[in-house]
C-alpha cells in the first residue's frame, strides 16, 4: 500500500504545486486591471476555480497522504523530515496568503502592485527545491 499512498501524494504534490506557481502568475496580470472590468471578472472566476477547484483538495490530499508516509515508512525521526515539514508548513502558510490575497481581488480591495505578486511568484520554487533535496538526498 505504501507505494500506492507514495503516488497519490506525487500526483497531490505536483497539482497544487502547479496552482502554487500559476495563481500569483495570475495575480501579476490581475492587477493590471481595474477592479470591476471585465478582465478583472475574468481573472477572479479563473482564480477561485484554481483556488477552489485544485489547489485546496490538491493541498489536503497532499497531507493526508504524506502524513500516511510518515506514519507507514517510520520516519517521524529523521532529520530531513523535519526540514521538509518546515518547508511544507511554510508553503502552506503560504497558501493561505494566496487565498487571502484572491478573497481580496474578488471583493476588489487589492492593495500590492504585480511586482510584489511577481517575487512572490518565486517563493514556491524555492521551497519545491528545498523539499525535493530533502526527500531525494535526506542529507541528514
Amino acid at each position: 500500500m505504501y507505494l500506492w499512498i507514495k503516488a497519490l501524494h506525487i500526483i497531490a504534490v505536483i497539482s497544487w504545486m502547479a496552482g502554487m506557481l500559476y495563481l500569483p502568475r495570475l495575480f501579476v496580470y490581475h492587477a493590471g486591471f481595474e477592479a470591476g472590468s471585465p478582465q478583472a471578472k475574468t481573472f477572479e472566476v479563473m482564480e477561485y476555480r484554481l483556488l477552489h477547484y485544485i489547489m485546496t483538495p490538491a493541498m489536503a490530499v497532499a497531507w493526508i497522504a504524506g502524513i500516511a508516509l510518515i506514519i507507514q515508512g517510520g520516519w517521524l525521526t529523521a532529520g530531513w523530515l523535519h526540514a521538509k515539514l518546515t518547508a511544507v508548513v511554510i508553503m502552506s502558510g503560504l497558501h493561505g496568503f494566496l487565498s487571502r490575497c484572491q478573497r481580496d481581488f474578488a471583493a476588489g480591495r487589492n492593495r500590492r502592485d504585480a511586482k510584489f505578486y511577481r517575487i512572490i511568484n518565486e517563493v514556491p520554487t524555492l521551497l519545491l527545491i528545498f523539499i525535493v533535496i530533502m526527500v531525494v538526498v535526506k542529507p541528514f
